[in-house]
């Protein structure tokens, strides 16, 4: 059941950041139990979709997880959601913080009724500081964090955003470290705690890790900026014949380079490109050079040549040709599962192996309230209640057949 096994997180949030750190952790073997208004999670009816409401993105953010409806904004339906966050080891969060607190699930309210709770709030911006009100998009945060701005120097000068969603998959990923790090020291003093997890804080030391540059001196010693990552050139390189990524990095590797390609005298024609300290100062000379080298060969020829002088390349996919990839198709990365209402479809397994405790993804990505009797019964709800409560429309469920 994976390293998690045994801990139990209700998930409170939607589109992406969150309910991608929710579905980590399900792939890590927690019990995750998505809370959903009656009309879902705005990411379900995201196309492409056979079915309405189970829409690629949410499928691939959602897997692993049981799905309760619940309508909040009345007073019976946050009575269940505080039973259920009574139940749970960990409540994961990304409405905003005022919203929860007129819901009564402000980290006060919750944590007073169950102090071994981890009550993870994954907000825009951290709540004491100036933006702390704002609304927060992937898009905004990366904006704001600098990497449009890479994007520009990098590029033709535009800035851009990535074609990803950067900002919250980098964040969901820094919930998931924060979540464990809370629940190993719950391990050691029996007390959970409520973590913050802000996006544009978070965002922003993810890119000046890279790019803080001279700024890291007081007085500052230069200029931001890694400039490796911010040269021009620094893409895949174009051959004859197509594209591949390529990375003649160290000096040995330099020194096997030069003799592959015929051209010994480079070293002494260009001496800095004889140690490393030396090409990094003449960056973007070194990788124009290296982009008029490969345009003399085919993709077929340079991995030859750079496979025989043991000097690191990589194929350069484009999201179709990856589902093909020999590595990938010999760890078993992608796995044909059968959905009850969606068919066959392709996922990805969990990319992490353990040892001792293997993750085995416990169940498919679920219908708008699948679980809803399920989970209510666990929590110790009458079934003449949850009948009450469905005919209130307090809660609702997916039909017993799909």
């Amino acid at each position: 059941m994976g390293p998690l096994e045994g801990i139990r997180v209700i998930d409170l949030s939607t589109v992406l950041m969150g309910p991608y750190c929710a579905q980590t952790l399900g792939e890590y073997g927690a019990d995750v139990i998505k809370v959903e208004p009656p009309a879902g999670d705005l990411i379900r009816d995201l196309s492409p979709e056979r079915h309405k409401g189970m829409g690629a993105v949410f499928l691939n953010a959602n897997r692993g997880k049981r799905s309760v409806a619940i309508d909040l904004k009345t007073p019976d339906g946050q009575a269940v959601m505080r039973g259920l966050i009574e139940s749970a080891d960990v409540f994961l969060s990304n409405v905003r913080p005022r919203a929860l607190a007129r819901l009564g699930l402000d980290p006060e309210s919750l944590c007073a009724g169950n102090d071994q709770l981890v009550y993870a709030s994954l907000v825009g911006y951290g709540q004491q500081g100036a933006y702390a009100a704002r609304p927060a998009y992937d898009d905004l945060i990366q904006g704001g964090s600098g990497f449009s701005h890479l994007m520009a120097i990098g590029g033709d000068g535009t800035p851009r955003y990535a074609p990803n969603a950067m900002a919250d998959r980098v964040v969901g990923q820094a919930a998931v470290g924060a979540i464990l790090a809370a629940l190993v020291a719950r391990g050691r003093t029996g007390q959970g705690q409520h973590l913050e997890v802000p996006m544009f804080e978070t965002m922003t030391h993810f890119v000046l890790s890279d790019h803080l540059g001279g700024l890291t001196f007081e007085p500052p010693v230069g200029e931001p900026g890694y400039a490796r990552h911010l040269s021009p050139d620094r893409r895949p390189y174009q051959t004859s014949d197509g594209y591949l990524c390529a990375l003649v990095y160290n000096d040995k590797q330099w020194q096997s380079f030069v003799q592959a390609v015929g051209q010994p005298e480079l070293l002494t024609q260009f001496p800095y490109l004889q140690r490393f300290e030396t090409r990094a100062e003449n960056i973007d000379a070194v990788n124009e050079m290296l982009s008029r080298l490969f345009l003399t060969r085919t993709t077929a020829q340079w991995i030859e040549l750079l496979e025989a002088a043991d000097i690191p390349y990589m194929t350069m996919h484009t999201l179709h040709s990856v589902i093909d990839d020999p590595h990938l198709e010999s760890v078993g990365f992608f796995e044909q599962v059968e959905h009850p209402t969606e068919g066959l479809l392709r996922q990805m397994r969990v990319p992490v192996t353990w040892q001792r405790t293997p993750a085995e993804l416990p169940r498919h990505a679920p219908r708008l309230g699948e679980h809803t009797r399920e989970v209510l019964r666990e929590i110790g709800l009458a079934d003449s209640r949850i009948d009450a409560l469905h005919e209130a429309a307090v809660v609702c469920s997916a039909p017993d057949q799909p």
